[in-house]
């Protein structure tokens, strides 16, 4: 009886930590939305063109007649203004696939942390489940039954795969712990550059 209430807690612990798994990468996802935010700086250097009146050509001292349509004077073009992300399209563009804003903010450096880390995060959670699994299952049908028919009859004996169930629960819990602290730094070195 006692086997059936450490199993119930064990499969809700299991789904509890999937939960938190998920509930972090959506706070990372919603905070790596959040870091799209860049100052629109667009309207900080507005040129009044009054009619008639000559206006200077910004970055570059030439005069230029408003009316004309040939440009500065001696063929010389304005320098062209650095890129401003729109912080609202980097939002939107984040809110649909995850690191499309930092491909809209033209920082593609960004894309291979972040998808390797949840990658790497991904692939350790899945085998430690997997493994936690399988070796549960085979303790149980060991209780179970009389006569075993498990793929470790003869390898591993009820205590050994009990110990093995309990290593595996232990390495998905560090797992979905350290993932979650991993992401939290990745994000917050992230934001800093």
């Amino acid at each position: 009886m006692q086997v059936f209430k450490k199993t119930r807690l064990k499969r809700s612990f299991i789904k509890s930590s999937s939960i938190l798994l998920v509930i972090c990468s959506l706070m990372v996802a919603a905070q790596y939305c959040a870091a799209q935010a860049v100052p629109d700086t667009s309207l900080n250097n507005i040129i009044r063109d009054t009619a008639g009146r000559k206006r200077s050509v910004p970055d570059t001292g030439v005069v230029a007649h408003p009316k004309s349509d040939a440009g500065p004077l001696f063929g010389i073009k304005p320098k062209a203004k650095p890129f401003q992300p729109d912080p609202k399209k980097a939002g939107l563009y984040s809110a649909l696939l995850p690191g499309l804003g930092q491909i809209y903010n033209r920082q593609y450096w960004k894309l291979p942390l972040v998808y390797g880390g949840l990658g790497v995060a991904g692939y350790f959670f899945i085998h430690n489940l997997n493994n936690y699994q399988t070796y549960r299952k085979a303790y149980i049908g060991r209780i179970n039954n009389n006569n075993p028919t498990d793929k470790y009859v003869g390898i591993y004996s009820e205590s050994q795969l009990q110990q093995l169930q309990d290593d595996y629960n232990k390495y998905l819990d560090l797992t979905v712990l350290l993932s979650a602290i991993g992401c939290r730094y990745l994000m917050r070195s992230l934001q800093r550059t």
